[in-house]
């Protein structure tokens, strides 16, 4: 009989539990983060390399 009684408050208790939590938030998306990090590091590499080029191409028209 005490077992019975157990079994049903361990239930009445963990159901309480259960109805006492609220969802969390979904956890951040560390991947889409690190994507868009790296297309815009791509970015400004590209731009860098455009900077470069406008450059060389200044210095040899001076020379010439």
């Amino acid at each position: 009989m005490q077992l019975s009684c157990r079994l049903v408050a361990t239930i009445c208790v963990g159901g309480l539990m259960l109805a006492a939590c609220k969802p969390s938030e979904p956890p951040p998306d560390l991947i889409k983060t690190q994507r868009e990090t790296l297309n815009n590091a791509k970015s400004v590499g590209g731009q860098l390399e455009n900077q470069a080029e406008e450059q060389k191409n200044a210095v040899e028209n001076a020379e010439k």
